[in-house]
């Protein structure tokens, strides 16, 4: 089963994602994690792709994010299959992508711009084990990890005025991809603004079909 997650940012793609993969037994595959761990390990690509494009609330040029993933699906975990969350965003990234792999559904998960930034500056995640909290999933203790206990952080990409430039971005150059999964009779949409169970129930519904 080959997924991916479409919605604009702070529809909670990657929490569903990290659920769902956990249910059906499938890779999550999360570029923009990817990146921000190359970035904290201080890897050149990581550095560059955090202080010119995602840290500034822009998208990461295609021929780098296309090349990393390609690298990722490749990995042992990804061979029963996966979701693809944060990718693919533009329209070449989903014609590179047909290429490498074939897509089952497409689910978009779509939400207001005003629940959208009421959830993201909110959000929070832990600088050690990377788990994110916010308003459907707060932590126990305010500013602690209950997993880990590590101090809980805003990202950078979660600042109010990145976040309107997210969702700016994503209305120019992701939305297309609708149409474009539509046209394929791939599109699933889902309501990002239902309880966050009713969500995963949605989707698993049609993870099962």
């Amino acid at each position: 089963m080959n997924l991916i997650f479409l919605g604009p940012p702070g529809t909670g793609k990657g929490t569903q994602a990290e659920r769902i993969s956990a249910e059906l037994k499938i890779a999550h595959v999360s570029t923009g994690e990817m990146f921000r761990q190359l970035a904290n390990e201080g890897n050149p690509l990581g550095v560059e792709a955090r202080d010119n494009y995602w840290g500034k609330g822009n998208l990461v040029p295609d021929d780098i994010t296309i090349g990393l993933v390609k690298e990722r699906l490749k990995k042992d975990d990804c061979g029963k299959g996966f979701i693809l969350d944060g990718f693919p965003r533009t329209i070449p990234q989903a014609e590179a992508l047909e290429k490498i792999v074939k897509i089952n559904y497409v689910i978009d998960i779509e939400s207001s711009d005003a629940i959208i930034i009421k959830r993201l500056t909110s959000r929070r995640q832990c600088e050690n084990c990377r788990k994110i909290y916010g308003i459907d999933v707060p932590p126990k203790l305010e500013g602690i990890c209950d997993v880990c206990h590590g101090k809980l952080y805003q990202r950078d990409d979660d600042r109010e005025s990145v976040i309107r430039e997210r969702i700016r971005v994503y209305n120019l150059q992701t939305k297309p991809l609708i149409e474009f999964y539509k046209a394929r009779g791939l599109l699933r949409i889902v309501n990002g603004e239902s309880p966050i169970g009713q969500i995963k129930a949605d989707i698993m519904k049609i993870a099962k079909k």
